[in-house]
């Protein structure tokens, strides 16, 4: 008996070319056709490994077709196509089969749960095999002399030898300018700014960092631990591993007895006395170990932002009671005009006031609720009937759809028709899933959550008397509130003039059903010693 076949094809590396997968769907055909299937979709990922179906958008778009019962069976030329991933596999057999949906490999005809466990697991064994085999070719690179890594800052690759890299000397120059400064005494910050300030463009691109030039010392990166330039080719003190829920690859540290290390001296861009004294100066600090790390110590602690540039701030210094503030990238990156320093207790104490202010009764939630859901309710009203009306001729296409493809199988229309047809309802479809995709979705009515509500409040209450007793607040508290803050911005104002404080804050944690968008509080022009002055009524 005919039935509705889809094909998918992939391959995996870039290295390769879109012939890979004009052979494997030529292949999928041919085996269709001896089967007697009709052909209704084709679906190809180019470049995509097979080791996760994170980026496939392909397989994603496979998966959804089938969903709506697109087709009856899915034809590729090996089931490693679809996936090696043992878990992965196996929930697309799994899911493919509770929509009925057969899976046929060309040379291994019907799939079956046996041969989805045997074929994941070779698949998978594939994968952890080509590991051990790349980073062994990647060891005997290294052993050659030659780079197994990405291009540092200061060298260029060699044209037809792989491996061998050669020294740019405008970007060895600027190297050894951030060591021989850094040796001086130059704290990293200092030397982004002068190289910023200097025009002189950065590793990636972008602007000079404190963070570029001294990395970080669990890794061993950055300008000022990066052997390379010491004339040594340090390999293996990462290991690249993929997260299984996102499929992104991630770094992890090795143990510095797994790494590996061959001199190479044409590479030296740093005299050795100084690449010494440097790393002499850097051994003197220390990463925190996990048992020494600590809770924030301020309420706003890695919250605040600068309004001029959107970067962090940090603390600037510290006189009796005193602590100020300042932008990280105009006292790092010197990139931000914002070079103002606040006060970061009258900080706090006007975030506190504006929350309190805002929502320290029951009653100006219920009404932000209130006015937020008649809003929205009113932006989509319009909305609202043309979604409605577009899913309603969206579901009549998708009958005709079927309607004409089960008329071209059973011959009343002629091959030529049915084209004809499928192309006009194919395009009309395409049209109107754009159009659904822009539309907004309709509005959620969002409700209180009486009980959260009511620590919320108790929360801002204590926190306001421990600002007003003592100053001093307990981590207790500084965990609640920081529970609901997710941004403090800190807005210049002209010379003389108190700063313009914005806080965001998250909704979810007082009410249910609450759209992901965060809630923006204006709280006002802060006064020093008062907080926010009354902002305009209402919400």
């Amino acid at each position: 008996m005919s039935k509705r076949a889809a094909l998918y094809a992939r391959y995996s590396s870039d290295l390769q070319t879109d012939r890979s997968i004009e052979d494997q769907l030529n292949l999928c055909r041919s085996f269709a056709e001896k089967q007697g299937h009709q052909i209704v979709a084709e679906f190809h990922d180019h470049a995509k490994s097979g080791a996760s179906i994170m980026g496939r958008d392909a397989l994603l778009g496979m998966m959804d077709a089938a969903r709506d019962g697109a087709f009856d069976v899915l034809i590729v030329e090996a089931l490693d196509r679809i996936s090696r991933d043992q878990e992965d596999l196996a929930g697309i057999f799994k899911r493919l089969t509770h929509e009925g949906v057969e899976i046929c490999a060309v040379h291994d005809g019907r799939a079956d749960i046996i041969q989805i466990g045997i074929r994941g697991l070779v698949g998978a064994l594939f994968l952890q095999d080509l590991a051990h085999k790349v980073r062994r070719g990647l060891a005997g690179v290294v052993r050659d002399g030659r780079s197994a890594g990405g291009k540092a800052y200061g060298y260029k690759p060699v044209l037809g030898m792989p491996g061998e890299l050669e020294i740019v000397e405008a970007e060895a120059e600027v190297v050894r300018r951030i060591f021989e400064e850094y040796a001086a005494g130059a704290p990293p910050r200092d030397i982004a700014g002068r190289l910023n300030r200097d025009g002189i463009e950065a590793p990636r691109g972008t602007e000079w960092q404190a963070s570029t030039i001294n990395g970080n010392m669990k890794r061993f990166n950055g300008i000022l631990q990066n052997p390379i330039y010491d004339g040594r080719i340090v390999w293996n003190r990462v290991s690249m591993v993929k997260d299984p829920d996102t499929g992104r690859r991630i770094s992890r540290p090795n143990p510095e007895s797994a790494w590996q290390e061959v001199p190479a001296p044409h590479l030296r861009i740093v005299p050795a006395e100084l690449f010494q004294a440097v790393a002499d100066a850097k051994s003197r600090y220390r990463p925190f170990s996990k048992t020494m790390k600590r809770n924030p110590k301020r309420l706003l602690s890695g919250l605040l932002r600068c309004g001029a540039c959107g970067g962090g701030m940090s603390i600037h210094g510290k006189m009796g009671n005193v602590t100020r503030i300042k932008c990280t990238k105009a006292t790092e990156a010197r990139t931000c005009e914002n070079k103002r320093p606040y006060v970061i207790e009258d900080i706090e104490a006007g975030v506190v006031s504006g929350l309190k202010q805002h929502f320290g009764d029951p009653r100006s939630i219920e009404y932000f609720v209130t006015v937020y859901n008649a809003e929205q309710q009113r932006l989509s009203a319009g909305d609202g009937a043309e979604r409605e009306k577009a899913a309603q001729r969206l579901a009549a296409v998708n009958k005709s759809f079927q309607r004409a493809a089960d008329l071209a199988i059973d011959g009343v229309l002629s091959s030529e028709e049915a084209k004809v047809r499928l192309d006009e309802l194919r395009a009309e479809r395409a049209v109107i899933e754009t159009k659904l995709a822009t539309m907004p979705e309709p509005p959620n009515v969002v409700q209180l959550r009486p009980a959260v509500v009511n620590r919320y409040l108790g929360m801002v209450k204590a926190l306001a008397m421990d600002l007003q007793d003592s100053g001093e607040l307990s981590d207790d508290v500084k965990a609640t509130v920081r529970e609901l803050i997710s941004k403090v911005t800190v807005y210049p104002t002209s010379s003389g003039q108190p700063p313009m404080i914005e806080v965001e804050g998250f909704l979810s944690k007082v009410l249910d059903d609450a759209p992901e968008q965060k809630l923006k509080i204006r709280g006002g022009v802060m006064v020093a010693g008062s907080g926010f002055e009354p902002p305009t009524p209402g919400l």
